[in-house]
């Protein structure tokens, strides 16, 4: 997996032969800056952007390669007992309002240089058949992370934050919240050097600015009933610029992007997911000590734990959740959640690049 936070690649190793997944391994491989500064570009036009689209697909490619080997080597299995690879993709535009959604990474060449069998491109068939094409991964929280009796909420907040709801008496559900970490990442990277505000340490040296975020707070896309998903087609640093004034400190202005994601993500939950006891985080910003004790203080009637309590490696729960789609996939069952997408019905996801 390979996320809207763009900073590298998360490779996990898993065994689904049992009802529980089993996380053999895990490899982390980062992001140079030159291949995210060009993936960021790819978000948006430029010349001859359907030439770099595919150099940078290749080169993608190369890379997921090369974070699997270290997979291999730290369990002693062959690739050829390897049933697939999941492989998301890395999504540079996201449009399910005009039909279709794009992921590169050339599944066909990582099949190549592993000698796997490669399932990718996962979202187009959901979008084909009505949907918003996400969030996906609410599926796979549905089958290995639903009590019998207590109100769950698995919360991600990665680039962007997406909430799923289990309620144990109703249908799961889920939809995006808004901008996780990319707004509040950017914004440090701009002014500390930093990719990211570790801890939340420089939000909580800040003031909120109450204007700016009643300006960020007024975009439609909080208003928006789900399904509904969103990614760095809307929410980036051109929409950020956009709501100042130009005389804020930055220190304010990540306090405020910060304040942002928690205050969205709390409207969300009680609003959509009313009689929760307990959120379980996942992804990057479970990492952020003033994120979290945020919302534990804006959401006081449930309890706050990382989906490590529950046996999911909050960091690889992305990917774990990719190598279950793809283990649907091989065995022809639906991966998709209509009620969480949109889609009019369950689809089989994804398309699959055989190995010999």
């Amino acid at each position: 997996m390979s996320g809207t936070s763009l900073d590298g690649i998360d490779a996990v190793l898993v065994d689904l032969s049992q009802p529980e997944p089993l996380q053999l391994a895990k490899h982390y491989l980062p992001f140079d800056d030159d291949l995210k500064n060009t993936l960021l570009a790819l978000h948006l036009p430029s010349d001859n952007e359907l030439h770099q689209a595919q150099i940078t697909g290749n080169q993608l490619a190369r890379l997921y390669a090369q974070s699997i080997s270290p997979l291999l080597a730290q369990t002693g299995i062959e690739a050829a007992r390897v049933s697939a690879i999941g492989c998301h993709g890395q999504t540079i535009r996201h449009c399910p309002e005009h039909g279709y959604t794009l992921q590169i990474g050339n599944a066909a060449l990582l099949a190549e240089l592993t000698g796997i069998t490669v399932v990718n491109d996962f979202r187009s068939r959901d979008i084909a058949a009505g949907g918003q094409g996400a969030p996906l991964v609410p599926a796979f929280h549905d089958h290995v992370l639903r009590h019998p009796n207590i109100h769950r909420i698995i919360l991600n907040i990665g680039g962007i934050s997406n909430l799923t709801n289990l309620p144990p008496d109703a249908a799961t559900s889920g939809f995006d919240c808004g901008p996780g970490n990319l707004l509040m990442d950017a914004w440090c990277a701009k002014h500390t050097g930093k990719p990211y505000d570790d801890n939340g340490a420089w939000a909580a040296s800040g003031q909120i600015l109450p204007e700016l975020l009643e300006r960020m707070l007024k975009e439609p896309f909080f208003f928006l009933p789900p399904p509904k998903s969103s990614g760095r087609d809307l929410f980036n640093m051109t929409w950020l610029q956009n709501k100042l004034q130009g005389n804020e400190t930055a220190a304010d202005v990540q306090a405020t992007l910060l304040e942002l994601t928690c205050r969205t993500i709390a409207q969300a939950i009680r609003q959509h997911c009313v009689g929760a006891k307990e959120i379980y985080l996942c992804g990057g910003g479970a990492h952020n000590k003033t994120l979290r004790n945020r919302l534990s203080a804006m959401l006081t009637d449930c309890s706050m734990h990382t989906t490590n309590t529950l046996g999911i490696d909050g960091d690889y729960m992305e990917a774990i959740a990719f190598a279950w789609m793809a283990q649907q996939t091989l065995h022809g069952k639906p991966a998709n959640l209509p009620r969480v997408t949109g889609a009019k019905h369950p689809c089989i996801l994804g398309a699959i690049y055989r190995n010999l």
